[in-house]
């Protein structure tokens, strides 16, 4: 009833910038949070953005500064912008929301995209 579709991964040099998009279709109403994951080669997934409902943002220290979270309501989608990538931001990046369904059906889902990589060349 509600997908995820996480775009915008793709090769980068050091220094260089993407955006990653997380879009939500089918039964939404609206993203009421997000968080934006990543997992890299050989290690765990660790939150990286936040955006809550109240429209709040936090982020994991190593990317302070150099990606920010924002949202585009009306497209149901979150970006990802990416400034100053390194190396060590080398990862499968995940959204996960929480989504407050279409008013037929009125409730909440809660769910992952598939992922997107994103590869950073030293």
């Amino acid at each position: 009833q509600v997908q995820l579709v996480e775009s915008g991964g793709g090769l980068a040099q050091t220094g260089g910038s993407l955006r990653l998009s997380c879009t939500a279709s089918g039964a939404v109403d609206r993203i009421d949070a997000l968080n934006w994951y990543r997992q890299g080669p050989g290690k765990q997934r660790e939150l990286v953005a936040q955006l809550t409902a109240d429209g709040s943002t936090d982020y994991t220290d190593s990317v302070k500064g150099r990606f920010a979270i924002s949202r585009d309501s009306a497209k149901n989608t979150v970006y990802l912008q990416m400034r100053g990538l390194r190396p060590e931001d080398t990862a499968v990046y995940y959204c996960n929301a929480e989504i407050t369904m279409d008013v037929t059906i009125g409730s909440t889902w809660v769910g992952w995209g598939q992922g997107t990589l994103v590869t950073v060349s030293s």
